[in-house]
């Protein structure tokens, strides 16, 4: 195997066609150059390079092994450049797009966990109304990952991770049905409801399920956005309908509980990754590993 400074050797003295103009270059000795290119032709059995008078020119085999250099010092660099991203020592960019309920809840202690680590990488997180925002944001390039539910099949996307949730009646704990181990939406129509609109993803599901019930609900709010949906439930004492993805620092902290509902047992929305087909820069790609390890923890 060829060490990298012979590689920088060669390829100099092949450019400059003279020892003493490539050591110059390069800082080095004449004579330290010269002696690692004969070593190196004394192994390989053949001249690289014929010496005339004024110029040393590279010989057919020089050829072939200049062609090869020149390909290893530049996956040598490009390696050192994705290294480096890795170690956090330059000051990239990586821009996430996701749904605004995931805003809140789970991406943050992700986020935060990766600063720890790569304090001089930006990170720009952008919130989308709809699955198709953030599909297009990946697939034109203006977002490196995307974050949300159930995500159609893209052209030019890949999904990287995805975790499942069924959704439930999410409540405060003092709600008189927050310690009940399964209710029916029967049950829920009694109380104020806090219910998403016709713009989520969740909102299909909700629909069907109070169809087949045969129930009309009359929502008290109607909003895409699940953190009214949040508060509404721990201020009014209210029912809404999210997943645990949606809700999982505020279970964790005791301000909200999440009860399965009977008829939305299999109803699973799927909390979906996505990329773009081409791949993520190195740094970028850090950052999805550490959001596939949340989604599958939420999902536990």
């Amino acid at each position: 195997m060829l060490h990298s400074r012979l590689l920088t050797y060669v390829d100099e003295v092949a450019r400059t066609g003279s020892i003493r103009t490539a050591a110059s270059h390069l800082n080095v000795a004449a004579s330290a150059i010269s002696r690692q290119i004969l070593a190196l032709e004394t192994e390989l059995g053949t001249p690289i390079f014929q010496r005339l008078p004024r110029k040393l020119i590279l010989t057919a085999a020089g050829e072939v092994l200049v062609g090869h250099i020149r390909q290893t010092l530049k996956e040598l660099t490009r390696a050192q450049g994705k290294i480096e991203e890795l170690k956090g020592l330059r000051r990239g960019e990586i821009t996430v797009a996701m749904m605004s309920g995931l805003a809140s809840n789970l991406v943050p202690g992700t986020v935060k966990q990766f600063r720890v680590s790569n304090p001089r990488v930006r990170l720009c997180l952008t919130l989308l109304t709809t699955g198709e925002d953030i599909q297009s944001a990946v697939g034109s390039g203006e977002a490196d990952l995307g974050i949300g539910f159930d995500f159609t099949r893209g052209s030019h996307l890949k999904v990287l991770a995805r975790a499942a949730g069924k959704l439930g009646a999410v409540m405060a704990p003092s709600h008189p049905l927050a310690k009940r181990n399964q209710i029916r939406l029967s049950d829920c129509v009694d109380y104020p409801l806090v219910i998403a609109d016709g713009s989520t993803a969740i909102r299909p599901y909700l629909d069907s399920a109070f169809a087949k019930a045969s129930l009309e609900p009359l929502p008290i709010i109607e909003t895409n956005a699940i953190e009214i949906m949040r508060h509404a439930a721990i201020l009014d004492n209210g029912i809404t309908f999210l997943t645990p993805f949606d809700i999982e620092f505020e279970r964790r902290v005791g301000r909200l509980v999440y009860v399965p509902v009977r008829e939305l047992a299999h109803e699973t929305q799927t909390l979906m990754l996505i990329g773009h087909e081409r791949g993520t820069s190195a740094i970028a790609s850090v950052l999805a590993e550490m959001l596939k390890a949340m989604m599958r923890e939420a999902a536990a």
